[in-house]
C-alpha cells in the first residue's frame, strides 16, 4: 500500500550504528528505526537472547504463564522504582490503548466522562490512540471519535489546569513530544500536570513509547522531575528492534482492569521479552549521558545561516532550521552517508542508537555543515 511512499533507501544490514544498503553503500545511523534500536544493530547481546529463548519457547499466548514476562516485569518495575503491575503488548499505540481502557474503566467507576491531552501530540494511529493525537493532518481525516478529548497547548500548565476539573478522566501526555519534533516542555511542566491531575482526581499518563529505555539520560524520561504517573506506556526502544510495548499501572490504577478485560494473543512473547530483558541489562546511562553532552555542545558550536537551535533531552534531539528545508536537509545527509529524520518541516530529529560512539559523533559533526550547505542551495 501507499502509505509511506517509495523509501529512499533500501537496507540490507547493519552492525551498531552502521548499516549498509543493497548496493553496498554505507551509512551512519542517526534515526535508530525511530529511537528503537537501543543497543544498534546486530548487537552480540540481543543476537544471543533472541537466538537462545526461539530455539526454547518462541510462542505461549496469553494462556500460560513464561519467565521471560515475569522477570521483565519485575525488572521494569524496579527500575521504575515503584510496585505496580504490567501489562505487555506489541507496540505503542497498542500499549496507549491499553492505558485509554484503563482510564475509561475508571471514569466510568468515578462518573468522569473525557480526557486531555496535548496539540501536536502523537499517540498511535489506532482509533482509541488517535483520538488523543493533537496532529490534525493525520486525525481530522477518520473522525468523528467515540470519545470526548480536549486538547490544550502543550507545556501551558495554566491551560491544563484550566481544562481539568473532576469530570475528566485521565490526562495523557509526552515527556517530551517526539512526532511534534522532539519538543521538551518547559522546567516543571510534568510535576504541574502530576499536582493538576492529582487535585482533580483525574489519572495521569506519561506516553514514553520514545522517551524511555534510556533515551533523555534517564531510564524513564519522568523521572527526571521527581513525579510518578499514574501510567506509563513504552514501546519502541524497549525491544530493541523486536515488537514490544507496556502499560504499567501504579497504585489503585494497576488494579482496574478485571479478568478478561483486555488481552493479547502476542502480547508478552517470549522472544520479544528476552530482548527487552537483554536491552535492559546492557544499555549504559552513563555512556549515554556523555554521548549526549558531545552531541549536543557539537550541534550548538556549529555556526550556519541554516541551523537556528537544537532542542531535546539525551540522544534524542532536534537539529532546528530557519526554514521549512527538513526534507532537503536529510536527502543532502543521505547522500553523504547519513541517516536523519525530517520529522517537521523545520526540524531533523536525531536518534541514534544509544551505543553511538563519540568516534561517530564527531563524523557527523564535522560533516554536517556541509549537509546544511548542500541543503540551503538546493
Amino acid at each position: 500500500m501507499p502509505n509511506y511512499g517509495v523509501p529512499p533507501v533500501a537496507l540490507a544490514r547493519g552492525a551498531g550504528t552502521v548499516v549498509w544498503d543493497v548496493d553496498g553503500k554505507e551509512y551512519l545511523d542517526f534515526i535508530g528505526g525511530i529511537a528503537v534500536l537501543s543497543l544498534g544493530h546486530a548487537h552480540p547481546a540481543l543476537i544471543q537472547a533472541v537466538s537462545a529463548q526461539v530455539a526454547t519457547l518462541a510462542h505461549t499466548s496469553n494462556l500460560f504463564l513464561h519467565e521471560p514476562e515475569v522477570k521483565l516485569a519485575e525488572r521494569l518495575l524496579t527500575l521504575l522504582g515503584h510496585p505496580g503491575r504490567v501489562f505487555l503488548a506489541n507496540s505503542g499505540t497498542e500499549a496507549n490503548e491499553c492505558a485509554l481502557k484503563m482510564a475509561i474503566k475508571y471514569g466510568k467507576s468515578t462518573g468522569r466522562s473525557y480526557f486531555v491531552a496535548a496539540e501536536m501530540g502523537f499517540h498511535g494511529r489506532t482509533l482509541g490512540a488517535l483520538s488523543l493525537t493533537g496532529k490534525p493532518a493525520i486525525r481530522d481525516q477518520f473522525g468523528p471519535f467515540p470519545l470526548d478529548v480536549r486538547f490544550v497547548p502543550y507545556g501551558d500548565a495554566e491551560a491544563l489546569a484550566k481544562a481539568v476539573d473532576e469530570e475528566c478522566a485521565a490526562v495523557f501526555l509526552e515527556p517530551t513530544q517526539g512526532e511534534a519534533g522532539v519538543v521538551p516542555p518547559p522546567d516543571g511542566y510534568f510535576a504541574a500536570a502530576r499536582e493538576i491531575t492529582r487535585q482533580a482526581g483525574a489519572l495521569l499518563v506519561a506516553d514514553e513509547i520514545q522517551s524511555a529505555i534510556g533515551r533523555t539520560g534517564h531510564w524513564f524520561a519522568h523521572q527526571a522531575e521527581g513525579v510518578l504517573p499514574d501510567i506509563v506506556t513504552l514501546a519502541k526502544g524497549l525491544g530493541g528492534g523486536l515488537p514490544i510495548g507496556a502499560a504499567i499501572g501504579f497504585g489503585a490504577a494497576g488494579t482496574l482492569f478485571a479478568k478478561g478485560d483486555h488481552g493479547s494473543t502476542f502480547g508478552g512473547n517470549p522472544v520479544s521479552c528476552a530482548a527487552a530483558l537483554a536491552v535492559l541489562e546492557n544499555v549504559d546511562l552513563d555512556h549515554v549521558r556523555s554521548m549526549a553532552t558531545l552531541l549536543r555542545d557539537g550541534l550548538e558550536a556549529i555556526r550556519h545561516p541554516l541551523l537556528k537551535g537544537v532542542r531535546g533531552r539525551g540522544l534524542w534531539l532536534a537539529a532546528v532550521l530557519a526554514g521549512e528545508q527538513a526534507g532537503q536537509v536529510q536527502a543532502a545527509a543521505q547522500r553523504a552517508g547519513f541517516l536523519v529524520n525530517a520529522v517537521q518541516p523545520d526540524a531533523i530529529r536525531l536518534a541514534p542508537p544509544l551505543v553511538v560512539t563519540a568516534e561517530q559523533i564527531h563524523t557527523f559533526l564535522t560533516a554536517f555543515p556541509a549537509i546544511l550547505d548542500e541543503a540551503g542551495d538546493g
